[in-house]
């Protein structure tokens, strides 16, 4: 009952165990991977989710009709929802999870901390009970200390607050956005907090293992992006202690299935529950690839009612294993605005050793504005950390995505970054080292000359393909081929001169007063430019280039725009008029591609620099669009309900 890369993942394990298979499908996924791999497909709805994945009522029809006699619900949609899990089993179809009594106990925040604290798992110190009003809200913000969190109980994140002052306009924030239920929840605010989450697995016959830890505290705006286990930070004796606690309450709350108890940890190692997730995690390869279970299999045995095979002590720790999610994403924009289109090229990276990619799509595949914009997940797995951080470089370097914009370039300076090297990681992670927002790879002079260098040998290897024509030379008459030329390449609104000479397949590149060997097969037709750079191996990849000598190459995973140009193009480009760029303080463009939720706005209306002017929603992401100087409103261009694609004119200022 899922989409995309989750259901694949079930389908391979069902293949592997011989079980037939049935996919659920929107109108608009008719032609998705998921559809294609299973031996059945049923479409339940149209396009948005809550007509479709979330439609119970169609979802029950395609199990009559298919007559299926068990239920995977994967991560999100209906995995923890219990009302389907209940009218499951009233038709005697198996839920591929726990029973509803867990779903229930665990999906209420402050229902499951008191079962938490019950089952002696450290709890963070708060108050966890119905906060009637904002006076009673500071009292008890009061005896416990600051900083405090305050968060609505049915979900949400949270927020950090610290003085009275702060809990008061909190109080009333996440009362309105508490998805109509009023609780609230107020406890110690953890320092340096790090996510690490304990995967357990427990069967019908009361026995229960705990598979290691995650560690997943590289995050934005609340959802991971990088993961790896096990976690540097942890200690054998910590390890367990947080394993025998996750066990604890999934005996508890008489768990059935895979589920994962996830803690905040600080730096002192004291950890505490934060929540259990009664489902499959997103991020559940790379405790695949350390302890060899395939944990989709052992959820439908235990589905099945079989009792574990494994003992505690049988459970590894075998190397280390990462995890990249590869999205759909603007990086540049809040570490990651959706994007959308179809997917033109697309290559993963799976020739690699030790390479795992679990996704749900192919080349010619459409990611659209209803789903995650999930691409796929990379995981990499390695003897040690180093040499799987190695590893998921080279995957990334030879990732092929095109036709959407990706956010390759943050998970490579991510993995790259000497404090994430280093292991000092905590949820802040990404704020505190791109506190401007993230800009990609900053160039060295030694990576800069080495880019350029690139630029114009892969120049001069296109210009000396279109002299020849079915390896010989076009025109017979011209002399011997040219060996030596003098270019100017501009960089980031600089130019540099540039001197090449060439032997065989190698340059020899004089550029900013040092020397670069770049040697290569210079196959312009692959999406991989594989070259050797001062001997040591590089993957570059050739986004576009042109007539015009414009080259856009992607170097350490971020795309850079460079132009070649002959000495004399570069002199004559001195008399080409330059185009006057857009004022952008007057005119306010839809960032990203989605539906306009609510405009504040109307002409003739005064706004003040910083007033939110529209609303934009898409993918789950709501994102308001504020003025950027104080002016008259001149024209809105948009309507609540609207859908908008990047780049649209919203509203234009005086």
């Amino acid at each position: 009952a899922n989409r995309g890369e989750i259901a694949c993942r079930v389908m391979k394990t069902c293949r592997k165990m011989g079980i037939k298979t049935v996919a659920v499908h929107s109108d608009v996924d008719a032609n998705a991977v998921h559809v294609k791999m299973a031996d059945e497909a049923v479409c339940v709805g149209p396009a948005p989710t809550n007509r479709s994945y979330l439609n119970m009522d169609a979802i029950m029809d395609a199990i009559r009709i298919t007559g299926a006699q068990a239920v995977h619900p994967g991560y999100g949609f209906l995995s923890e929802n219990k009302e389907f899990a209940k009218r499951l089993a009233a038709e005697d179809v198996v839920f591929v999870g726990p029973d509803t009594h867990a779903i229930h106990a665990m999906g209420d925040k402050i229902e499951s901390k008191l079962l938490a604290k019950a089952a002696k798992v450290n709890v963070i110190p708060g108050f966890d009970g119905v906060v009637e009003n904002v006076e009673d809200a500071v009292k008890i913000a009061g005896q416990i200390g600051y900083p405090v969190m305050i968060k609505a109980s049915a979900g949400g994140g949270g927020k950090g607050v610290h003085s009275s002052i702060h809990v008061k306009t909190h109080f009333y924030f996440e009362a309105a956005s508490s998805f109509g239920d009023d609780r609230l929840l107020i406890e110690k605010f953890v320092d340096n907090p790090r996510h690490i989450e304990i995967q357990v697995l427990a069967d019908k016959h009361g026995n229960a293992l705990w598979l290691n830890e995650r560690e997943c505290s590289i995050q934005r705006r609340n959802q991971k992006v990088v993961e790896e286990a096990p976690s540097t930070f942890l200690d054998p004796d910590t390890r367990r202690a947080m394993g025998e606690q996750a066990v604890q309450l999934a005996k508890a709350v008489k768990y059935s299935s895979a589920g994962t108890v996830e803690f905040l940890v600080d730096s002192k190692k004291n950890f505490y529950f934060l929540e259990m997730n009664t489902r499959l995690q997103v991020e559940h390869p790379i405790t695949e690839c350390i302890t060899g279970l395939d944990l989709v299999q052992q959820m439908i045995r235990i589905a099945k009612g079989f009792p574990l095979v494994h003992r505690q002590e049988d459970i590894p720790i075998n190397g280390w294993a990462i995890e990249s999610r590869v999205y759909a994403e603007d990086p540049y924009k809040s570490f990651g605005l959706p994007s959308i289109g179809r997917l033109s090229q697309y290559q993963e990276p799976i020739s690699l050793p030790n390479v795992r990619v679990d996704s749900g799509i192919q080349e010619g595949s459409d990611i659209s504005i209803y789903y995650d914009p999930m691409i796929s997940k990379l995981v990499t797995y390695g003897a040690t950390r180093a040499e799987a951080l190695q590893k998921m470089e080279d995957a990334l370097d030879h990732y092929v995505i095109r036709g959407v914009t990706h956010n390759i370039p943050l998970l490579r300076e991510i993995i790259t970054n000497p404090r994430f090297i280093s292991g000092d990681i905590t949820t802040n992670f990404l704020p505190e080292e791109y506190p401007e927002g993230f800009t990609g790879h900053r160039l060295t002079p030694e990576g800069r000359r080495e880019l350029l260098a690139t630029a114009a040998a892969l120049y001069i290897s296109a210009q000396l393909r279109s002299q020849r024509f079915m390896g010989n030379l076009r025109v017979s008459t011209t002399s011997q081929e040219q060996s030596q030329w003098e270019l100017q390449v501009e960089l980031e609104k600089k130019s540099h001169l540039v001197s090449l000479s060439r032997s065989g397949s190698s340059f020899t590149v004089e550029v900013d007063g040092g020397s670069v060997e770049v040697s290569g097969e210079w196959n312009l037709a692959s999406a991989l430019l594989p070259l050797s750079i001062n001997g040591n191996p590089r993957v570059l990849q050739c986004l576009s280039r042109d007539a015009t000598g414009q080259i856009t190459l992607q170097y350490l995973g971020t795309q850079f725009k460079l132009r070649v140009l002959s000495r004399l193009a570069a002199k004559l480009t001195g008399h080409m008029p330059e185009k006057v760029p857009e004022d952008t303080s007057s005119i306010l463009r839809s960032p990203m591609p989605g539906s306009v939720v609510a405009v504040s706005v109307k002409p003739g209306d005064m706004v003040a620099e910083g007033q939110e002017i529209c609303v934009i929603e898409a993918m789950k992401m709501q994102n308001s669009l504020i003025a950027a100087r104080a002016a008259k409103v001149k024209s809105v261009h948009c309507k609540a309900g609207e859908t908008v694609g990047e780049g649209d004119l919203l509203v234009e200022l005086e």
